[in-house]
């Protein structure tokens, strides 16, 4: 049995695991809403909050380890960041939109509230 401190593992080593949340930050950043599965879904949330968090504070340096797209890093300090700034969390929004055909995976859609 591994012990683990919380959080899903999705089947992939730790540096897979983070490539994986930051490339979806991205995705979410510039898109404003990604399809995935459930789980995968569940886990960006919290990385995609703590990134947005930090960019209302100002944190240009912590949110720049996370988030290696330039444009994903101008769009959240330009437009997300002032939108957010007097709400105070839950930015994201995850709906279930079905299962996927080939392995009937639970899909969801996560999105940044307007």
């Amino acid at each position: 049995m591994i012990k683990t401190l919380g959080g899903r593992r999705l089947g992939r080593t730790g540096e897979h695991r983070l490539a994986l949340m930051r490339n979806m930050a991205a995705s979410l950043i510039l898109h404003e809403r990604v399809t995935t599965t459930a789980a995968k879904a569940k886990e960006l949330r919290s990385f995609a909050e703590k990134i947005i968090t930090k960019a209302k504070l100002g944190q240009h340096r912590e949110v720049r380890r996370d988030l290696h797209d330039k444009t994903a890093f101008k769009k959240l300090f330009d437009v997300l960041a002032p939108r957010y700034q007097t709400r105070p969390g839950g930015y994201t929004q995850i709906l279930r939109v079905g299962r996927r055909l080939g392995d009937n995976a639970e899909k969801s859609l996560i999105r940044l509230i307007v």
